[in-house]
């Protein structure tokens, strides 16, 4: 079978932990998938219309993270570092179950998804995958913020420019072709905050779960976590995994051409519903192996799974 078809995890995977902005320990169990079926939430403390679908229509809010919720308003948040996870190993269906409103933050980053996949490793099936490939470029803004994707030939490449006033968060802007790079330094970047910040999260009802042990937290001129940064871009990098996570909402991997500055969950989003607001925007293809080159899939996972 190709390793351009649609693939899934081999076995059960669960993590345990504490929801970033809800406070509440959550029990999320990723399973194998049929082709064809996607990324699927289950709300297994739900005993009733607890199927939501991680789709761009279905975000019902993009404030300082990314949620989403079906019909009956059953709701999961902070699906972002797990949904880049999987877009980066290449996963396209699975299962997973999850018994609370908040996908656990762990670390803070998508490290701990990312080894415990690439452990059990993936299994493909005779399914060819389908990417949405962009054809013409669209451009959203919100003030300073920007966003933009437009066509580019076999690669989603993403282009990221984060602007602090906090010297030492500062400007940072990193490159990375998501299907040809290493994104080790992605997946291990954590989520952060300012110290003065916090206090406004919580008035919001936000970060009830945050700590050191999940979160980046910067004040003034010093990093308060023990262990300092895990890479020189972290910040910006963080940014590049959120981003991930949030285009992986179109249903789909794509090719094409992202270029960001200050943006977030929600310009991303913004972005995504204007690309499919016109059938002339992009292409739905299925790929076989005479449409597409190797670079379709990540060149360090495939080395991982040799």
């Amino acid at each position: 079978m190709s390793v351009l078809n649609q693939k899934t995890i081999n076995q059960n995977l669960t993590f345990k932990g504490i929801g970033l902005h809800s406070g509440l320990e959550a029990t999320m169990t990723i399973k194998p998938a049929e082709p064809n079926s996607g990324i699927v939430f289950k709300r297994i403390d739900l005993r009733e219309n607890n199927i939501i679908i991680p789709n761009i229509f279905n975000v019902s809010s993009a404030v300082f993270c990314t949620t989403i919720s079906n019909e009956a308003g059953a709701s999961i948040s902070t699906i972002e570092h797990l949904m880049g996870a999987l877009y980066g190993l290449g996963i396209d269906n699975a299962l997973v179950e999850i018994d609370n409103q908040e996908v656990p933050i762990l670390d803070g980053s998508a490290k701990i998804f990312v080894e415990a996949i690439s452990k059990i490793g993936n299994k493909s099936s005779e399914a060819p995958n389908k990417i949405v490939k962009i054809e013409k470029k669209i451009e959203c803004e919100d003030g300073h913020k920007t966003i933009s994707i437009e066509p580019s030939k076999i690669s989603l490449d993403i282009d990221f420019e984060l602007k602090y006033k906090n010297s030492l968060i500062g400007t940072q802007r990193n490159f990375v072709k998501v299907f040809e790079s290493d994104l080790t330094d992605i997946y291990n970047s954590r989520t952060f905050c300012l110290y003065e910040d916090i206090e406004k999260l919580k008035e919001m009802g936000l970060a009830k779960g945050g700590s050191l042990n999940n979160a980046i937290v910067v004040k003034n001129n010093e990093i308060l976590n023990e262990n300092n940064l895990r890479n020189e871009k972290e910040f910006v990098n963080h940014k590049i995994l959120d981003c991930m996570g949030d285009l992986y909402l179109a249903g789909y991997k794509i090719i094409g051409k992202i270029i960001c500055s200050q943006g977030g969950h929600k310009l991303t989003n913004q972005l995504l519903r204007k690309v499919f607001q016109n059938d002339e925007n992009f292409s739905l293809i299925e790929i076989t192996e005479k449409h597409l080159p190797n670079t379709f899939i990540n060149k360090s996972h495939l080395r991982s799974i040799a």
